[in-house]
């Protein structure tokens, strides 16, 4: 990604009729849904400029300068628009404050996405000359085609021995669907089951509705078949090293909502909790680890393992003192050995399936998963968790509380 030069900047600003540029006067009233609406749009990139949009927060509608001071905060909220989930896949994007024209403006450049349709809300959003509106089925039929001829993320390789009977129809429309396509879309029903299947990655194309790995993974009828490490390995051992017996294992499998459902019901199962009263005869119930960060952890496991050549599973081993979750795959992209687990740092292996894991309920914004079980474990009492990665593999432990 090579950043706009300010000269190019301002011929975008000076271009009124351009769909590669939005101006926003101030980041108030309807600004955030409007800028999110253009962010989705430019991710889209229906015209297929190849070319990043750009937001301008801070110029009026004629591109003249408003006059508004860029605080840290402001460019801080932009930024969070890549990882609060509303905008899925994550649109990649970049922030930072300009000088054109004289006065300070925040820029938001987005590049076009590798794996179009990107959704907002559940709606899918396109420019259309200076105006942006969501996307007709043509239009959605469009994107998916120049999805099909770029460079895929593994998740969006077809299994060509799979066919349309190895996806579950059920759990597409009863369970995801709704959640990842906006009802007045839904409403319309101008598509079919296989272009729906097509726009949320779930085929390769209507023309041609060969499954994808994300597709198995979402609504798989069995999804080892096809991926024979997509399960949860789950030990609990009694003791504290591997060779101590074994007293409750499983092997949890079947779509992603399936696994972690079936994870947190056997992560309950093993959680006691204490009851105590306090002097004022109050009840405490405290527990030797919050379900919250375990949680956390293990979908953190799932979402960023690596599904490609290895059929290795995710790992949860219970022992006494402490609980390790495992996955192949180390580090991805721009995290590293060294950056591991520091606030707001994160990278996507998988990023539809990431965008499935919020579509199903199962990540609330990107990038927050460690933070909020390191959050969980200190109010807990528990120690902060422990990561060890190496190239292949990362492994969490959460010890247990004192």
């Amino acid at each position: 990604m090579i950043p706009l030069t300010d000269q190019e900047l301002e011929d975008l600003l000076n271009e009124l009729e351009s769909d590669r540029a939005e101006r926003k006067k101030a980041w108030a009233g309807d600004a955030p849904e409007k800028v999110r609406q253009a962010v989705c749009a430019f991710a889209n990139d229906l015209p297929n400029y190849q070319q990043p949009g750009v937001v301008f927060v801070g110029a009026m509608d004629d591109g003249s300068p408003a006059g508004i001071e860029v605080t840290d905060q402001l460019l801080l909220t932009l930024s969070d628009i890549k990882t609060d989930g509303k905008v899925i896949p994550l649109p990649t994007l970049t922030v930072c404050k300009r000088t054109l024209k004289g006065s300070e403006m925040a820029v938001v450049c987005v590049w076009p996405a590798d794996s179009p349709p990107v959704r907002y809300e559940g709606g899918i959003w396109i420019r259309v000359g200076p105006r942006r509106g969501q996307a007709s089925a043509q239009d959605e039929r469009i994107l998916n085609e120049k999805r099909r001829y770029r460079d895929l993320h593994f998740e969006a390789h077809p299994v060509s021995a799979a066919t349309l009977d190895d996806l579950s129809r059920p759990i597409f429309e009863q369970e995801y669907l709704p959640s990842a396509v906006a009802p007045d879309v839904l409403l319309a029903n101008e598509r079919t089951y296989e272009q729906r299947l097509t726009s949320c990655g779930m085929v390769v194309a209507a023309d041609e509705p060969v499954p994808t790995i994300l597709g198995l993974l979402v609504c798989g009828i069995s999804t080892r078949t096809w991926l024979p490490g997509s399960y949860i390995q789950f030990l609990r051992i009694r003791g504290t090293v591997l060779t101590d017996p074994v007293v409750d294992e499983a092997e949890i499998d079947g779509t992603i909502s399936m696994v972690m459902r079936r994870l947190d019901e056997k992560l309950a199962a093993h959680l006691s909790t204490t009851v105590e009263f306090s002097s004022q005869d109050r009840e405490v119930r405290t527990s030797a680890y919050p379900i919250a960060a375990l949680q956390q952890l293990a979908r953190n496991a799932v979402m960023h393992r690596n599904y490609e050549g290895t059929n290795a599973p995710v790992r949860v081993y219970w022992f006494d003192d402490r609980i390790e979750i495992s996955n192949p795959g180390g580090p991805y992209g721009s995290v590293t050995a060294e950056n591991f687990g520091k606030p707001g740092l994160a990278d996507y292996r998988n990023p539809q399936l990431a965008a499935a894991f919020k579509v199903l309920g199962y990540a609330q914004r990107f990038g927050a998963g460690i933070a909020l079980a390191r959050q969980s474990l200190q109010k807990n009492g528990n120690p902060p968790p422990e990561f060890q990665t190496e190239p292949n593999f990362v492994i969490a432990i959460i010890r247990k509380a004192p």
